[in-house]
């Protein structure tokens, strides 16, 4: 499907996780968010903090305040480690960044509409060894925190279903494939398939996270591609994705190689 003779146009996204800042790795991570060019839309996909200190989110929002395109995140485990993680947000707000929490909003870029869903997603566990609603009320909550995120990504699914290009930002991973090299024993806690149901059935774009940080790379969710952007798997800050309005398999930029190689999920 194309609209209106757009789907030749795209939008160049970056994308990075688990940039752990603090204030030692201000200059680096400043140097390197500098020399970003030819992008349109940078996604932070959560622990963009060391150990939830606003003043470690400080370094983040510095790096990204002068950035000539939009910044969008969500925050991960290490940023809510603290019980500062709205402290965190006001601190990216205030440099540009927007932060979404279990919400949705829609960019035009480049004649595109770009819808973002981003909320941190949360454990659980994947088919097979899923934490169900049952049995100690602790144990009970933290099933109600996971659907609480599930509701969101299907939520705001809906509301940018009518963006050229749909893209979901999570920290936690919505599928085992992102965590293939992880010990298998700790998956629980890196995420939960749960959330790829709503993905599954609104079919976006691009699915991109964090939090695994010996995962692999590429994985999907059916023909939805999934992809950790967590430096530690990447192994470079950003990851850059071009997608076309149409529903076109989204290009990764392969900088090693200097080359690009298109998603065939």
């Amino acid at each position: 499907m194309t609209f209106d003779g757009e789907a030749s146009r795209l939008v160049r996204i970056a994308a990075s996780g688990d940039i752990h800042a603090d204030p030692p790795s201000r200059e680096r991570i400043c140097r390197e968010f500098r020399r970003l060019a030819d992008v349109d839309l940078l996604l932070l996909a959560g622990d963009l903090t060391t150990t939830g200190d606003p003043e470690q989110a400080r370094v983040v929002a510095e790096a990204c305040a002068e950035l000539p395109f939009p910044t969008i995140a969500v925050l991960g485990n290490h940023d809510w480690h603290a019980a500062r993680h709205a402290e965190i947000a006001a601190v990216l707000e205030e440099a540009g960044v927007r932060v979404l929490q279990r919400e949705a909003t829609t960019l035009h870029i480049r004649g595109i509409d770009v819808g973002v869903v981003g909320t941190k997603g949360f454990v659980g566990g994947f088919r097979g060894f899923q934490l169900t609603d049952f049995g100690e009320p602790l144990l009970r909550q933290l099933y109600a925190e996971t659907s609480a995120e599930v509701e969101a990504i299907d939520r705001g699914l809906h509301e940018i279903a009518h963006a050229h290009v749909q893209v979901v930002l999570l920290h936690y991973a919505p599928t085992m494939q992102t965590l293939e090299g992880e010990p298998s024993s700790i998956w629980a806690f890196l995420g939960s398939d749960r959330m790829a149901v709503p993905i599954a059935e609104h079919r976006p774009d691009l699915v991109v996270h964090g939090h695994g940080h010996n995962g692999r790379f590429e994985g999907a969710i059916g023909d939805v591609p999934v992809y950790n952007v967590a430096i530690h798997v990447t192994g470079r800050t950003f990851t850059r994705f071009h997608l076309r309005a149409g529903h076109a398999p989204p290009v990764v930029e392969d900088d090693s190689a200097g080359g690009q190689r298109q998603q065939t999920h």
